[in-house]
């Protein structure tokens, strides 16, 4: 028994003594210095809350050298203060309610974030452990349970707190934590809040920078995930859409004069117009005192709602800088009485309102402090204590100070958005613990149909109320629910105004509402919006203006889509629309216009019978023809006269047939170009002048061979009568008789001289062969030519751009070419035969006559190969009609014209003494050309006689 005693004695002693060794190795390693509000003695059930009552903590020296202190907070933020006011409002008016929690008081711990995450990580450790000492997965306290916590702040704060919380299944309300990230349900299991999720607010702004048609936006956004999801969701949809970012600046955490400058000098330099800012009020107000200082105006900002109702941002002077801003901010509603509490508000109950009220009113509750601050004033005026410092101290204050006298950001109800959400957040919890109050046993959602006990639950039980929470807001009836954690997106879109007083008001200009049909979310007045510098019209953002209709888009390398250079459409493409990609290329038979933003038909374009050109050449074609005929009349009617015999009539005739043909083809380059037209234009032309040619021909060569053989025959009588004059000089010497010796010696070179000259070796029907066969092979060459190839009409699109050239295309160009080369031959003939049949020496000069209209002739189509090269459209058709015409009216000048002369003018000279040659001078040089070979024979016996005589 004794045994027994001794071993449960040593036994409590090794159990004492571990526990004593365990205790002494456990040790507190911080104490937080958190401050905050607190309610939860008789309690059933805590709410937590947290909020950036200040807005970043105090600066410490970092020492290592000594144990570390958790640093206080500053910079008081009235707006924030009259957040956690509201949760108070909403608790106690939840207590006080019937038919809410009627048997539940709800009790509070609500911490100040300092909108760090280390305070808000903080406040989460201290709020689970429930004491001021945190001890990691243990609830120390023995209180009422805690139900959730409503916060932390921002959606950095939320971030943080909401990946300890999830660890617990602790639900968590946020009432302004809106960045996408928190959507995870992976991540953050209990999350959830009554504010929208970004990514509706991240939408609506991109509609809205698309409504206006802006492409050339700037970005701001916090170094923070709020900022970075915010921008990041806008940029995708932008510029997915078309829209360029001039430029993204990130403004840091820790405020930092250099980095603020920068951002500064970037909105300062850049050349967009519109500014997009997701970030909040405390991040943004540096950079908005900056750019005050640089006078910056002309700029629209888009805030997100974190700052688009801030009174930290809408401070007195921003009016020429923020003025016309634009951004969507939440659900506003009215809450009544929470003025009166804001206003109600005992100076002494807490040590935040402590300092709140001190910095509102500018002194101190605490009297010992006063008087030293009186001291030190006094020191400082005259070195002497004033009555004053014995008495009241100056700067303390009475407690009693009336808070609505004051016009400041805490007591301004008029636009109650983040406010409004604090308090659906609180009653959020009331509601989720109300529905679990009310759990009927056998009904529960728990295993075995089991309820959760209100005074002992734990975070899970609570949290599957949380999520299928449904209910009405007082006194807005306001339905809220959540799904997958998150509400509906609904906003209102806000402009900066500035009132008659000079004061920035917030004025409703529209609304989105994210659960709507695509094409109903966004409404907006846009007649209500007042826009920078009072503006009506809404700014213009752009890099580069919209490329009009006949333009396009050419892009800049190496900078943005939005910047580009606009480029005109080439002749013949068109754009009609704006912004156009490409030009687009006109049809085969159609022009761009002027504009170069639509397509014309060509102008359809030929030589036509009835414009001015086309008739003067109608007229001088008529004319020259009638003229030809007139001719021809002439020599019909002097057909017995010795010229026109002398001139083979038939020759003539054929010589003005072709002249007259050749006139009138030309009128068939007119007009219209049909297949007819264009075989008939271009073969009569071809035969006309190969009948005209081949006859010149015939003519020219029975001259060059009577001036061939009158040559041979001077040239023997020469040689004769030198013999004879040889001869008798030998018969003077011998004593002879020189008359019987020069008869027989004449006679004999007679007879040798002149056996054969007075016959044409070419009759007139040979002249008349050779025009029939040389005309006949140009008809066997056209006929191969229509048959093969022939000239079709063809609509020459290439020649003029804005032209269709009506033309005739000439089938072959090989045939085309042998055939009016065949005309040249025969134009080079006949030039040849009359230029070596030039110095025959007849009263009438045909051979010249030939000559001069062939040289007329060759200078004419000589002329018109760079003249018809240097034309286009119908001007050719013009040209080419002008050298036919010059040309035939130089052949019928020059051979005709003379012979009408003297047909008409000088009848007398139309005898046959006038055709025979004239007396060769003695000189024996040969002046003039002959149109008779007939008495050759006489000159050379002239000649001999002549010369006998002289002898």
């Amino acid at each position: 028994m004794e045994i027994g005693r001794f071993l449960l004695g040593l036994c409590a002693f090794l159990y004492l003594y571990r526990s004593l060794s365990a205790e002494s190795t456990c040790k507190l390693k911080a104490k937080f210095n958190l401050s905050g509000y607190k309610d939860v003695e008789k309690k059933k059930v805590v709410v937590g809350g947290m909020f950036p009552v200040h807005q970043r903590i105090a600066s410490t020296d970092r020492n290592t050298s000594r144990v570390p202190v958790s640093s206080g907070c500053e910079r008081f933020n009235f707006r924030t203060f009259r957040w956690t006011q509201t949760m108070l409002f909403a608790i106690n008016e939840i207590n006080e309610k019937q038919d809410l929690l009627p048997n539940t008081d709800l009790g509070y711990v609500i911490y100040d974030s300092c909108f760090t995450i280390s305070k808000a990580v903080e406040g989460t450790l201290t709020y689970l452990t429930g004491q001021d000492e945190a001890v990691p997965n243990y609830r120390c306290g023995s209180g009422a349970p805690l139900a959730a916590l409503v916060g932390a702040g921002g959606s950095d704060l939320s971030i943080a707190t909401a990946r300890i919380l999830g660890l617990y299944h602790f639900p968590q309300v946020s009432y302004s934590s809106t960045c996408s990230a928190l959507e995870s349900k992976f991540q953050f299991p209990t999350f959830l809040r009554t504010i929208p999720n970004d990514k509706h607010q991240s939408t609506a702004i991109a509609k809205l920078v698309l409504h206006f048609g802006w492409t050339w936006v700037g970005t701001i956004a916090a170094d923070d995930d709020y900022g970075k999801y915010g921008i990041k969701a806008f940029k995708e949809q932008v510029e997915d859409a078309g829209v360029c970012i001039s430029f993204s600046e990130i403004l840091p955490k820790v405020s930092s004069q250099e980095d603020i400058q920068r951002i500064a000098k970037t909105v300062v330099e850049a050349t967009a117009k519109i500014i997009v800012v997701f970030s909040s009020d405390v991040d943004l107000s540096p950079l908005i005192l900056e750019l005050l200082r640089h006078n910056v105006t002309n700029r629209t900002w888009i805030a997100s709602e974190a700052w688009v109702t801030s009174a930290l941002i809408n401070q007195p002077g921003v009016n020429s800088l923020l003025g016309g801003t634009l951004g969507f901010g939440v659900k506003r509603a009215d809450i009544p009485g929470l003025q009166r509490h804001l206003l109600d508000l005992d100076p002494y109950s807490n040590q935040l309102t402590e300092e709140f009220w001190e910095i509102l009113f500018n002194c101190t509750l605490d009297y010992g402090k006063a008087v030293k601050q009186a001291k030190q004033r006094a020191k400082e005026v005259n070195g002497t204590l004033s009555r004053a410092v014995r008495g009241v101290p100056d700067g303390l204050c009475t407690g009693g100070e009336s808070l609505a006298q004051l016009s400041n950001t805490y007591s301004d109800v008029s636009q109650l958005r983040i406010t409004y959400s604090v308090y659906k957040a609180v009653y959020a919890v009331a509601h989720a613990l109300h529905n679990l109050e009310h759990c009927e046993d056998g009904q529960g959602p728990f295993i075995g149909k089991s309820c959760a006990d209100i005074t002992n639950f734990e975070p899970w039980q609570l949290m599957y109320y949380m999520k299928n929470v449904r209910f009405k807001v007082p006194h807005t009836d306001e339905e809220i629910y959540f799904e997958g954690g998150d509400v509906e997106g609904l906003y209102d879109l806000i402009n900066w105004q500035i009132s008659s007083y000079g004061e920035i008001s917030y004025v409703t200009v529209g609304s989105y509402n994210g659960s709507a049909a695509p094409e109903d979310r966004m409404t907006i007045t846009n007649d209500s919006i007042v826009w920078n510098n009072e503006m009506l019209e809404p700014p213009r953002s752009v890099c580069s203006e919209n490329c009009q209709p006949g333009t396009r888009k050419g892009i800049r390398q190496g900078e943005p889509v939005c910047c580009f250079d606009c480029i005109p459409c080439a002749d013949g493409e068109i754009s009609h629309s704006t912004n156009a990609r490409a030009c687009i290329l006109c049809n085969y038979d159609e022009w761009s216009n002027e504009a170069h933003d639509s397509c014309v038909p060509k102008i359809i374009e030929f030589l036509a019978f009835g414009e001015p050109l086309g008739i003067t050449l109608i007229a001088i074609s008529a004319f020259g023809a009638l003229v030809t005929i007139g001719v021809g009349v002439v020599f019909v009617a002097h057909i017995g006269t010795p010229l026109v015999k002398a001139n083979d009539a038939l020759l003539s005739f054929s010589l003005l047939f072709s002249l007259v043909v050749t006139f009138l083809c030309s009128i068939v380059f007119l007009g219209k170009p049909r297949h007819w037209s264009c075989m008939t234009s271009q073969v009569s032309l071809a035969l006309g002048f190969a009948l005209c040619l081949s006859s010149l021909m015939g003519k020219t060569a029975v001259l060059m061979l009577r001036a061939q053989a009158l040559k041979a025959a001077r040239i023997k009588a020469k040689a004769a009568a030198k013999a004879a004059k040889e001869a008798a000089a030998e018969a003077a010497a011998n004593g002879g008789s020189p008359d019987v010796i020069f008869t027989n010696t004449f006679i004999n070179s007679d007879s040798n001289a002149s056996a054969n000259p007075e016959v044409d070796s070419l009759t007139c029907a040979h002249q008349r062969a050779i025009a029939a066969v040389a005309t006949l092979i140009q008809a066997v060459a056209c006929t191969v030519w229509l048959i093969i190839l022939p000239p079709h009409p063809f609509e020459n699109t290439s020649a003029q751009n804005i032209k269709i050239i009506l033309e005739c295309d000439e089938g072959s160009v090989i045939f085309i070419c042998c055939v009016f080369a065949y005309d040249i031959l025969l134009a080079l003939l006949a030039l040849i035969f009359a230029f070596i049949a030039r110095k025959l020496e007849d009263h009438f000069s045909e051979a010249k006559c030939v000559t001069f209209g062939m040289l007329v002739f060759f200078i004419v189509w000589i002329s018109f190969v760079p003249a018809y090269l240097s034309t286009r459209g119908k001007f050719m058709v013009a040209v080419q009609i002008f050298a036919i015409l010059a040309s035939s009216f130089g052949l019928l000048s020059c051979i005709f014209l003379p012979k009408c002369y003297i047909l008409l003018v000088k009848p007398e000279l139309n005898i046959e003494e006038m055709m025979k040659p004239r007396a060769k001078p003695r000189d024996g040089t040969s002046t003039g050309t002959s149109a008779s070979f007939a008495t050759a024979a006489t000159e050379v016996n002239a000649t001999i006689a002549s010369t006998a005589i002289d002898d």
